[in-house]
């Protein structure tokens, strides 16, 4: 297994428990046409996951684009070209933008409220293009907002559920933009990353565009409300912030589709998924105030905002 990261938001930690006979880190950019091509000789399947996030679309619009729409272009060309066997997309919800019915099958409308979720819907429909004109399998994934272990509190890439906490963890006041009636459909990371592995491997979902989700919507009220509970601090604060540009309203994912062609059912709940991504968080040797310290609380602002 090749695996190809610049490092801007990764960590080499992260792969640190893979032998390294089966799992070779490659330190490059997407971007890199001549590298890629080398590093794509004899591969089977192409997972891509590959991205610049939602906050970093605002303050960089861009880049963005270029990473996540046009480079996607470019690696489906070198796939196909090269002979790789399938090219499997990984997306976001985001490019759904707000729910418009509930829960949202893989034909409701998109209506992406960002440049993110619009570069994803790009990719997408660079990736299904590659599968109409050419009859190269490819495979589209949808997932909704994974969490869990190594997941992101620090810079651009911060997300609510390691924001929430670890703050909550420091006895911090906990942050939300907006009322706080927005929803999500948490996926713990094992479940989102076993959808994935079974789109990559199964046989009827060439040319398919799969939501991957838990298949239930929470407020982030209700989401703050449950991290009080795991973490066992009832009296943390709650603070209310004016709502974040581009944010999306409401997110519930029907999930019948990846049932009936992966057989994806996920099994670890909310709950249980906030106390094992607390438990790790305990278990590491730096502190929650510690890693506070990289957090950036306004983080759609422009590199180095705080």
């Amino acid at each position: 297994m090749i695996v190809v990261d610049n490092l801007v938001n990764g960590q080499r930690e992260n792969l640190a428990k893979l032998p390294e006979d089966k799992c070779q880190l490659v330190v490059t950019d997407i971007r890199d046409e001549q590298r890629m091509i080398a590093l794509m000789q004899d591969v089977d399947i192409v997972f891509h996951l590959a991205c610049l996030g939602v906050r970093h679309s605002i303050h960089s619009p861009h880049e963005n684009h270029e990473v996540n729409a046009t480079a996607t272009l470019k690696l489906l060309s070198i796939a196909k070209t090269v002979g790789v066997n399938r090219f499997v997309y990984v997306s976001s919800s985001e490019v759904y933008g707000t729910a418009h019915w509930v829960p949202m099958t893989e034909e409701h409308p998109t209506f992406p409220m960002t440049v993110y979720g619009s570069s994803k819907l790009a990719g997408e429909c660079y990736t299904r293009a590659f599968y109409q004109t050419y009859d190269y399998p490819t495979v589209v994934i949808r997932p909704f907002n994974a969490y869990g272990p190594r997941c992101h509190h620090e810079g651009d890439s911060g997300e609510v559920i390691p924001k929430f906490l670890l703050r909550c963890l420091a006895d911090n006041p906990m942050i939300i933009f907006g009322d706080g009636n927005q929803t999500r459909d948490f996926t713990y990371v094992s479940d989102t990353a076993k959808g994935i592995l079974l789109a990559g491997f199964a046989e009827n979902t060439v040319g398919q565009t799969i939501n991957l989700g838990n298949g239930s919507e929470i407020t982030i009220n209700e989401l703050a409300q449950e991290v009080k509970a795991v973490v066992g601090q009832a009296n943390t604060t709650i603070i209310h912030e004016a709502p974040r540009p581009g944010d999306v309203l409401r997110l519930y994912a029907n999930t019948t589709q990846s049932q009936q062609l992966l057989g994806f059912k996920p099994q670890v709940t909310l709950h249980e998924g906030l106390t094992k991504l607390k438990e790790w968080y305990l278990s590491r040797d730096v502190s929650p105030e510690i890693l506070l310290e990289q957090e950036v609380v306004y983080n759609w602002q422009s590199k180095g905002s705080r």
